[in-house]
């Protein structure tokens, strides 16, 4: 591991002084560190600075009427065992089950996942299927960028210089879920990953893919297919024949093109029939 400076600011300005000041220079910022200190271990990563975000006011959960304000740096175990989230946000809730064990989302949480934006998150579908927005604070104050468009490839989001991810905003309940395939669950990162989710307030599904590069996808094809709240069996169909010819699905070193285009049906029509049947009892 190469040396560098690590930092603990206690103020947000202090933070945003650290991270403003290093622009350019080689500075990484730190909230679980479960991705981040595998990088710097390895060499991957060897930045000059490290500006931790622990000590900051963060750690938070805070319900804004039906909505759900999750702060950066809270842990994902704390989210996990809140059973108003996944009474809310089934999907949520599956997908946090899906990282790792239990003693890795003590430390892992919501914004350091964002902020790395990995391909293969089992968060981020999730998140865009639920229309989450993300919190971004800078020297010019807050701003919220939709999930969809925070997102941009590999690694890459839309971050300004200078800013840091202070929250996560889930505007409203949504029966959900979330399934996922791969070698050894506990292990592996997903071979293919679909969210769905629907939108009692817009009366319309939304379908995302995970796994596959550049980044976790909306599929708007397959979820205007799904029409109504509890879609009839040739709907799910539909959508599922749709999810399945979607450009993006193409071999790698996890799993090959014509497997996930396969799975991806399979998927899709298990996570609308279970989601689905929670729009009987939704909140």
């Amino acid at each position: 591991m190469a040396a560098f400076e690590l930092v603990r600011p206690s103020t947000v300005e202090e933070a945003l002084a650290h991270v403003k000041a290093e622009e350019g220079a080689g500075v990484v910022v730190l909230a679980g560190g479960t991705d981040l200190l595998l990088d710097l271990d390895s060499g991957r990563s060897t930045p000059k600075k490290v500006v931790s975000l622990r000590r900051l006011p963060w750690r938070s959960l805070a319900w804004e009427g039906a909505g759900l304000r999750v702060g950066s740096t809270l842990p994902l175990r704390t989210l996990e065992l809140d059973p108003g989230v996944s009474a809310r946000f089934p999907a949520l809730g599956e997908a946090i089950r899906a990282v790792g064990g239990p003693s890795l989302r003590r430390q892992a949480t919501l914004g350091g996942n964002v902020g790395r934006a990995a391909p293969a998150s089992d968060l981020l579908p999730v998140l865009l299927a639920l229309d989450a927005e993300v919190e971004l604070v800078g020297e010019g104050g807050a701003r919220s960028v939709p999930i969809d468009g925070f997102l941009r490839a590999s690694r890459r989001t839309a971050i300004a210089p200078g800013e840091l991810i202070r929250s996560v905003l889930f505007p409203e309940p949504r029966p959900s879920a979330y399934l996922w395939q791969r070698v050894r669950p506990a292990n592996d990162i997903s071979q293919v990953a679909v969210a769905a989710a629907y939108s009692p307030s817009r009366g319309a599904w939304h379908v995302a893919l995970g796994g596959v590069p550049p980044r976790p996808s909306l599929v708007p094809a397959s979820a205007q297919a799904l029409v109504t709240e509890r879609p009839a069996p040739e709907s799910i169909e539909h959508a599922a024949r749709a999810l399945a010819a979607w450009p993006g699905l193409v071999s790698d070193r996890r799993a090959t093109e014509e497997y996930r285009r396969e799975l991806v049906g399979v998927l899709l029509r298990r996570a609308v029939l279970r989601a689905s049947e929670a729009t009987r009892g939704a909140p």
